[in-house]
C-alpha cells in the first residue's frame, strides 16, 4: 500500500491527537507552527505551546494559524516541566511533542495519524525517524556529527507521540532533568519498565545540523550530571537500557587524573614520575583530539577548536560527573525545613466554592494539633492559596479578609498568608502552578525556597512547589485527579493525612 493509500485508509476518528510544541522563542517557531496547522491531514484538537522563556517580558511571537492554539508558561524549568505542562492542558488520548527547532513536512498530519492509528493497547509511544540533513559536499563537523547521531538515537522526543494515560501512570517527565538531555530517554524507559512497548513510526520530521560555537562540546558536558541522575534511578547497566555505548567517563577520568598526578609529581620535584605522568595524559588527550578531528573537514577552524576543546573536555566532563554524584546523593538526604507552607481549601479547612461567609469556615481534622505542634518546635507556617473568586466578583476583598480573620481564630496565628486573587486568564507570576505566592512567602520569612514544603491537595500546588525550588507533600481527596497523585509520585511525597503530610516534611517517616 502506498503512503497516500495509507493515509486514506486511517479511520480518523479513532485517533484523538494534541500538539505540544515546548518552546524558548526560537525563529523557527513561527514556521513550525504554521507547517502543523496547515498540514495536510486530520488536525489537532488543540497545539498547546508552552513558553519555557524565564523572562516574559516580551511577549512570545505566536502566528495566527487558523488552528487552535494555546500558550501556556512553564517558568523557564527546561524541557521536562515544559513538556509536562503540555500534556497536562490536554485532554485527547495521544499527545505529539514537537520540538519547536524541527521541520515536519507538508502531510505530516496524514503521517503521524498513520502511525497512531490501529497501534496495541499495549504500545505507549511512535517515535519519528529523525532525519538531519547535513551538506554532502564535506566532511560534517563535530558539531554536525553530534546532531546526526540523534537519527539513530532511542526514544528522541523531537517528534514523538505519547499516550496520555501512560504519560500519567509514570507520572510524566522527571522535572529533575533541567536540560534537553537525558528527560526523554529516562520517561520512555520508565514506560517500559512499566510493561509498555515504544514503537517507531513512518513518519519523517526533519532536525536542522547545530552550528554550535568554538566551545559547544564543552558546555555539552553539562549533561554528566544528568548522567549521574540516569545511573541513580537504573543501576550501573543504564547505558544498555537506553541503547547507548559505553561513553567516556572512564577515560575522560583516566586523562583528568593524569594531567592531575602530573602537576603534583613535578611541584613536588619527582620530575620523571611527573614526565612519565604527563605523558600519558599527553597521548590520551591526543588520541581523543584525533578521534574528533579526523572524520571533520579539517578546516582550521575545527582543528583548532578539536585541539582545544579536547584538553578542555575530560576535566569538565569529571567535573560535572562528580557535582551530578553529588546532587544525586544530597537529593536522597533530608533538607532542612524552616517553613512549611499549606494550600487553603481542602487542606486546612472543608472547601465551600468561593466560600464568603466566615460561619462556613470549617477546620479540617487534626488542623489545629498539627500547626500547634509546628509552631511549637519553631517550625514557621504560612497560607499559599488561588482566590479567584474575587476577579470573577463572586467574593470581595473585604469578604477574603474576613475568612482570613476567621481561619486565624481557627488555627492560630500564621507567619506568611499569601493569597493570589487573579483568573487563570490574568497569566500572573502569583497563580499555582506559577511558583509566584511560594517565592514572595520564602522572602518574607527571610527563609530559601529550598528549606520550605508546599502541602496541598492537587497537583498545582505540588507543580508550584517545584517551579519555586521547594518541596511538596500531596494530601488527596475527592477532588484530586488520579494523574495528579500519579504525577505526585513521582517529583513529591503522598501522604493520607495531613499529619503524615507534615511527618513526611520532616522527615519523620519514609
Amino acid at each position: 500500500m502506498t503512503s497516500a493509500a495509507k493515509h486514506r485508509a486511517v479511520d480518523v476518528a479513532t485517533v484523538d491527537y494534541s500538539v505540544v510544541v515546548p518552546t524558548v522563542g526560537r525563529e523557527n517557531l513561527g514556521p513550525l507552527l504554521r507547517s502543523i496547522a496547515d498540514s495536510v491531514g486530520p488536525a489537532p484538537a488543540v497545539i498547546v505551546v508552552v513558553d519555557d522563556r524565564k523572562s516574559t517580558s516580551v511577549p512570545l511571537a505566536v502566528p495566527e494559524t487558523g488552528s487552535n492554539v494555546v500558550v501556556v508558561r512553564s517558568g523557564g524549568r527546561g524541557p521536562a516541566a515544559a513538556r509536562n505542562a503540555g500534556w497536562r492542558a490536554c485532554r485527547t488520548e495521544w499527545i505529539a511533542f514537537v520540538d519547536d527547532d524541527v521541520r515536519v513536512p507538508g502531510d505530516w498530519a496524514a503521517q503521524l495519524v498513520a502511525d497512531l492509528d490501529g497501534l496495541a493497547p499495549d504500545v505507549a509511544a511512535s517515535q519519528s525517524r529523525i532525519h538531519v540533513p547535513i551538506d554532502s559536499s564535506r566532511r560534517p563537523t563535530d558539531d554536525e556529527r553530534r546532531t546526526a547521531s540523534l537519527a539513530h538515537a532511542r526514544w528522541i522526543t523531537a517528534d514523538m507521540a505519547y499516550r496520555r494515560d501512560v504519560l500519567a501512570r509514570v507520572g510524566g517527565f522527571d522535572e529533575r532533568f533541567p536540560r534537553a538531555y537525558r528527560e526523554d530517554s529516562d520517561v520512555a524507559a520508565r514506560v517500559i519498565d512499566a510493561g509498555y512497548r515504544i514503537e517507531r513510526g513512518s513518519r519523517v520530521t526533519d532536525h536542522p545540523p547545530a552550528t554550535g560555537s568554538f566551545f559547544a562540546s564543552v558546555r555539552a558536558q553539562r549533561g554528566n550530571r544528568d548522567n549521574a541522575l540516569m545511573r541513580h534511578k537504573f543501576g550501573p547497566q543504564w547505558r544498555d537500557k537506553v541503547g547507548e555505548g559505553p561513553g567516556r567517563t572512564r577515560q575522560h577520568a583516566a586523562t583528568t587524573l593524569a594531567a592531575v598526578a602530573a602537576a603534583g609529581l613535578w611541584s613536588a620535584g619527582r620530575r620523571r614520575a611527573g614526565f612519565a605522568a604527563a605523558a600519558v595524559w599527553s597521548m590520551s588527550t591526543l588520541e581523543f583530539a584525533l578521534r574528533r578531528t579526523i572524520p571533520g573537514p579539517r578546516t582550521g577552524r575545527e582543528i583548532a577548536s578539536m585541539a582545544v576543546t579536547s584538553v578542555l573536555v575530560p576535566p569538565v566532563a569529571v567535573t560535572h560527573r562528580v557535582l551530578g554524584e553529588w546532587q544525586v546523593r544530597a537529593r536522597t538526604r533530608v533538607p532542612r525545613v524552616d517553613a512549611i507552607l499549606f494550600d487553603r481549601d481542602n487542606t486546612l479547612i472543608v472547601d465551600v466554592p468561593y466560600l464568603a461567609d466566615p460561619d462556613r469556615v470549617e477546620p479540617v481534622d487534626d488542623a489545629r494539633r498539627v500547626l500547634d505542634s509546628l509552631r511549637a518546635e519553631g517550625i514557621r507556617v504560612g497560607i499559599v492559596s488561588n482566590q479567584s473568586g474575587v476577579a470573577k466578583k463572586l467574593i470581595s476583598p473585604r469578604e477574603l479578609e474576613q475568612i482570613d480573620a476567621r481561619i486565624v481564630e481557627l488555627l492560630g496565628p500564621f507567619d506568611t498568608r499569601q493569597y493570589c486573587v487573579h483568573d487563570a486568564e490574568a497569566a500572573c507570576r502569583c497563580r499555582k502552578p506559577m511558583p509566584g505566592m511560594i517565592v514572595d512567602a520564602a522572602a518574607e520569612l527571610g527563609v530559601e525556597p529550598s528549606a520550605c514544603v508546599v502541602i496541598g491537595d492537587i497537583g498545582a500546588d505540588v507543580r508550584a512547589a517545584s517551579a519555586a525550588g521547594a518541596r511538596a507533600v500531596l494530601v488527596p481527596t475527592a477532588r484530586t485527579r488520579p494523574e495528579e497523585v500519579l504525577e505526585a509520585h513521582s517529583c513529591a511525597a503522598v501522604a493520607h493525612t495531613l499529619r503524615e503530610a507534615v511527618d513526611l516534611a520532616l522527615g519523620r517517616v519514609r
